[in-house]
């Protein structure tokens, strides 16, 4: 079954009488109906993409939440061959909602890191919903020094609400293991590819985003604060996350002139849920693109254009 947001109801409508018709060869007076099938398919896949024309800051917030959407895990089963994860920070324990290791792109060498959310109700559990804690940015630094070492292009699929904000996640340093990371992801001499494939929220999604590109998927979204967040910090009202998602310029193409990321990744029409192995083979495409950029650089030109890609933010505003 195909879940459906609310905004896409008229197109669910029409994909429901085209299955239901499907489920009938002829109709009472033995007449075909793969004409009115074939009507009905053009009518919904023409109002798929008059909907997708015109999403919201909102619409699009709903779009990389999609219960549907690939996560993490699935771009690493499609993509990586011979991925060994690495578990554990050597401090505290282990944190899986970031997941990270060595692997295979297309024969190229590569360490991955990035958030997973899981997929069904004992997934989101075990993963956190994604939002890290301490222990999984220290595991992430752990891995970008891994990655130095070895030479290892470092590719980080973003995909998280944010850090865990809990009690426990305080008291054992969010806040420093963050910026360590941080200053981590600045530091390496190899290039770090970012790619926002769903949310990218707040210092949890920077922590392993400071990267020499960052690209988002068409209906990602990538923002300081999550619009309800943002909504109860403003006006005390997280109802109003609408309103926040629609001001804070959240979306790739806004992102996009404000020089905050590098490229966009296009989507089906529908969203990469629709069809998600070509998502994740255009992401794998890309990333090998922007990674074939650095091949001629030293370890000290990587970091120097890291570090003026991210000081030259702001700068033409």
């Amino acid at each position: 079954m195909r879940t459906y947001l609310d905004f896409e109801k008229p197109v669910a409508e029409l994909e429901s009488k085209v299955s239901e018709l499907r489920s009938l060869t002829e109709d009472e007076d033995g007449v075909s109906i793969a004409d009115e099938i074939a009507k009905l398919e053009q009518k919904a896949h023409d109002a798929l993409i008059d909907t997708y024309s015109k999403l919201t800051p909102w619409q699009k917030t709903q779009v990389a939440r999609h219960p549907d959407r690939p996560h993490y895990r699935d771009y690493i089963e499609r993509l990586i061959d011979d991925f060994t994860p690495l578990a554990g920070d050597r401090h505290f324990a282990e944190d899986c909602a970031i997941i990270g290791g060595p692997g295979r792109l297309l024969d190229r060498p590569v360490m991955m890191l990035g958030h997973e959310k899981g997929s069904d109700t004992e997934g989101r559990i075990k993963h956190n919903f994604g939002m890290a804690r301490p222990e999984g940015y220290r595991k992430a630094v752990r891995l970008m020094e891994l990655a130095d070492r070895f030479a290892l292009p470092l590719i980080c699929l973003v995909d998280t609400a944010g850090a865990y904000p809990g009690i426990g996640a305080e008291e054992r340093g969010q806040a420093e293991a963050i910026a360590r990371s941080t200053d981590c992801c600045l530091s390496l001499g190899v290039p770090i590819i970012a790619v926002v494939i769903g949310e990218g929220g707040s210092g949890g999604a920077v922590a392993i985003a400071t990267a020499n590109q960052v690209l988002m998927l068409e209906h990602s979204i990538y923002t300081v604060a999550s619009p309800e967040a943002a909504a109860s910090i403003l006006w005390h009202d997280s109802a109003r996350a609408i309103d926040a998602a629609t001001n804070m310029k959240i979306t790739a193409n806004d992102l996009s002139e404000l020089g905050i990321i590098d490229s966009i990744i296009e989507e089906p029409v529908g969203g990469a849920h629709r069809d998600r192995d070509k998502v994740i083979d255009d992401t794998g495409e890309r990333i090998l693109d922007a990674i074939a950029e650095y091949d001629d650089m030293t370890p000290d030109e990587v970091r120097a254009q890291r570090r003026d890609k991210f000081m030259a933010i702001g700068r033409s505003l």
